[in-house]
């Protein structure tokens, strides 16, 4: 049963009868959580961006399918050349929204941009980070990508890229993105929606959705209400609580892993007996089956289960408020301060329940006694302390994020995450990079092994972060659509993958 509604969002829903009537039969409308700030393809790999852009307007090389693996999307094939390079041939035939042709050069130029120093793409940072791109255009329909270091797996990794035209600037995002997708971006509305027509020269099959709506409601119980009221058609993220329609909701583990990012570079973050008390303090079992979902996973890592290297033998930290004590009294008795405050910087709406989660944490760390100051910020504010330069008059600081692998590997979170040059990396620590370099490079066994190494030296004898929960999603569907919600729903929402009932 849907809780009370407020009496603005009583009012909101009063016009569902009259949108429901007037709702094209092959349009859907999207409730998502929060505003895009951006909308540039580079930025795709943010999930409030993926959800819009990747794979309906801006497209991949190639595509990992849940439960199918690897496969073709804007490339057609690829070959192992050998020291680090890999031949893709291209998908003939192909036009971009503004009808230029899709070339090799497109694709070189894609490359290039998410690794201009001129401008921040999060694809470039996130997933090749530390690595060079060097490109050869063998003809239109052709191209050689070499990696250095070598990239064992660069065909997956070129799931992640986005391809523009190739005047698309190289110094600015855009505001209008142009792709090959089976969609075109036709306008936002700052602050009520953005909307997108499907692209009738498409060079794939014409899918059932025509055109969609985005729009943006911060509360998950007036986004559940909007698709039972036949206002929306989707809800991909809402809260426990809301998920109690079982003809409208879906639950499913995803690939989101929640964990709280130290800064270990100042003080008291720095020492090691800190960051073990603040991970002891934290009671994770508490939360499971009350403000998050059963089925809830306690993480180890930062990537899920399903990733490759995944070390079982890790356990999740206790939740010993003594022991936590005990280790604050050790380093305060070394001349740690201990009891500076520490700013904990949360983001409104990145999950369900998140400021009832923060809360909560909050409070157990000053239980033992910790000095917690949590503020919670709209998602650009939330990057400024999240992603390099970070502010440089900060203190200690604490991010609450929620990190996203669904690719099966760890190389698309470790460098970013824990590299002392990864963009969104509170460690700076020569011998993890070192570790990370060599795990990247490494293939078969010996790959597994090597990230499990890692994941063991992060977690036991490091503690560099407080690692919590492998989350499971929630998402509401109207009953009108064939779709169903999967691991990768919270992060990329095909349109193209609806019908209608």
């Amino acid at each position: 049963m849907i809780r009370k509604l407020s009496s603005a969002a009583a009012v909101l829903l009063t016009s569902s009868a009259a949108f429901a009537a007037s709702h094209a039969d092959t349009s859907v409308t999207v409730v998502l959580s929060e505003e895009l700030d951006i909308v540039d393809p580079c930025e795709a790999s943010r999930s409030n961006v993926g959800r819009v852009v990747l794979q309906n307007i801006s497209e991949t090389m190639t595509e990992l399918v849940p439960g199918e693996g690897l496969q073709t999307r804007l490339a057609t094939g690829w070959e192992d050349l050998g020291d680090g390079t890999w031949q893709f041939t291209l998908r003939e035939g192909v036009n971009f929204h503004d009808g230029s042709a899709f070339d090799a050069a497109d694709v070189a130029h894609s490359l290039a941009r998410i690794k201009s120093e001129d401008i921040t793409c999060e694809i470039g940072a996130k997933f090749f980070g530390g690595t060079e791109l060097t490109t050869e255009v063998v003809d239109d329909h052709t191209i050689n990508i070499t990696a250095d270091p070598v990239q064992p797996i660069l065909p997956l990794l070129m799931s992640t890229v986005t391809v523009v035209p190739s005047d698309t600037p190289m110094d600015s995002h855009v505001e209008t993105p142009i792709g090959t997708g089976p969609y075109m971006f036709d306008e936002y509305n700052r602050g009520q929606n953005i909307k997108l027509s499907q692209n009738e020269n498409y060079w794939g099959e014409s899918p059932a959705v025509t055109d969609a709506t985005y729009v943006f409601r911060s509360d998950s119980a007036v986004r559940a209400a909007m698709v039972a009221q036949g206002e929306a058609d989707i809800a991909p993220n809402i809260a426990l609580q809301d998920a109690s329609n079982p003809e409208m909701d879906f639950s499913y583990p995803n690939s989101e892993s929640v964990y709280m990012r130290l800064d270990t570079t100042m003080e008291p973050l720095d020492d090691k007996r800190v960051r073990e008390a603040l991970n002891y303090a934290v009671d994770r079992e508490a939360f499971i089956g009350t403000i998050l979902a059963d089925g809830t996973l306690l993480a180890t890592s930062i990537v899920p289960p399903s990733t490759l290297g995944y070390n079982e033998e890790l356990e999740p930290y206790p939740y010993d408020p003594e022991r936590a004590k005990e280790l604050l009294a050790e380093a305060e008795a070394d001349g740690v301060p201990v009891d500076l405050e520490i700013t904990f910087i949360g983001r409104l709406n990145n999950w369900g329940n998140v400021t009832e989660t923060l809360e909560a944490l909050t409070a157990m760390w000053e239980e033992v006694g910790f000095n917690i100051d949590l503020q919670m910020v709209e998602v650009a504010e939330w990057l400024e302390y999240y992603s390099q330069p970070f502010p440089e008059d900060r203190g200690p600081t604490i991010v609450a994020a929620m990190h996203d692998n669904a690719n099966g590997d760890p190389v698309f979170s470790m460098y970013f995450k824990y590299d002392s040059e990864g963009l969104q990396s509170g460690v700076r620590d020569p011998a993890l990079d070192a570790m990370i370099a060599d795990a990247t490079t490494a293939t078969g066994d010996e790959r597994e092994r090597l990230w499990k190494d890692i994941m063991h030296y992060i977690h036991t004898e490091q503690v560099y972060d407080v690692l919590l929960f492998h989350m499971v999603g929630f998402s509401r569907v109207n009953p009108r659509l064939d779709f169903t919600p999967t691991i990768r729903t919270n992060s990329e929402l095909q349109l193209s993958q609806i019908t209608f009932n």
